[in-house]
């Protein structure tokens, strides 16, 4: 059944990637509702809602950002999260594909915020023993922006890109824009003046559904479009291990729910800043 969450539903999010969209409808669900996308003769596309007897509603608000179609089901009173890198005709835009879980899109989003993580599943990758520590960092709600940034973090990682082989300590600054969109910038190996950006998109398919697709703008010259592909998504899949086995799926926003320790900041900070937006949808804690 559809949300009836006005936070949830005044949203932006992804859900198709736009170079496969065709003239052949590509059905979907989001929010709990049946969604059907094509691609018309001009080129221009389109999003529907569908109703159970079959019938498409009127068209919905689009967008075609960063290699995906965007939709909403409300009335977003803000456009589509600003990625600078994305203007950057240097950059490598490395669409990684969509990943399906049985969790929420909040847990995804918590999922990525987490370091304490990186040693224990993404063993010899993002972290190994003993830098099993999480140094202090800050986190912060930016009001001017509403948005969500964790900075000054810091973390011992055995391959810090795809084009690396040694491990150094790394720094990473963490963005949530927006309830469903998470951001990680990390200085990049090879241009220490910049910094790569990876973004994460999540469709929440139901309150406990959802799919995701990483998009990575990187200063990389030198690895092959697969060897970045591949990279990402064995990350990705081993997170989806993890997502879909914490309980409850639906993320509490009361903190008696889940006690934090001081590695838990951003996800603190984040729990907090949904709990004031008021978001029901996929969390646990909110009438």
């Amino acid at each position: 059944m559809r949300t009836d969450d006005p936070v949830a539903l005044d949203a932006w999010y992804a859900v198709e990637t736009a170079s496969e969209l065709t003239a052949a409808p590509r059905a979907t669900r989001l929010l709990g509702q049946d969604i059907v996308s094509q691609r018309r003769p001009d080129g221009t596309a389109w999003v529907r809602a569908r109703a159970e007897d079959g019938t498409l509603g009127a068209p919905l608000p689009v967008r075609e950002r960063y290699g995906c179609l965007w939709t909403t089901l409300g009335n977003p009173e803000r456009e589509i999260v600003a990625i600078a890198e994305a203007e950057e005709a240097d950059r490598r835009f490395v669409p990684c594909g969509w990943v399906r879980m049985r969790t929420s899109g909040p847990r995804v989003v918590e999922n990525f915020l987490d370091m304490a993580h990186f040693p224990f599943v993404h063993t010899d990758i993002l972290g190994a023993e003993p830098h099993t520590e999480v140094p202090a960092y800050a986190c912060e709600i930016r009001r001017d922006v509403d948005e969500v940034w964790a900075t000054n973090c810091t973390f011992f990682q055995p391959r810090i890109a795809a084009t690396e082989s040694a491990g150094d300590f790394v720094r990473l600054t963490y963005r949530v824009p927006s309830p469903f969109v998470v951001m990680l910038y990390r200085v990049c190996p090879s241009a220490p003046d910049r910094q790569d950006a990876i973004a994460l998109f999540i469709q929440p398919m139901e309150e406990t559904l959802c799919r995701a697709q990483a998009v990575m703008y990187l200063v990389d010259t030198t690895s092959t479009h697969t060897a970045l592909l591949a990279f990402e998504q064995v990350i990705f899949l081993q997170d989806r291990i993890i997502v879909e086995n914490q309980r409850p799926l639906r993320l509490p926003l009361e903190p008696r729910h889940e006690i934090p320790t001081r590695a838990d900041k951003s996800s603190v900070v984040y729990r907090r800043w949904l709990k004031e937006k008021g978001l029901r949808f996929g969390t646990v804690g909110l009438p």
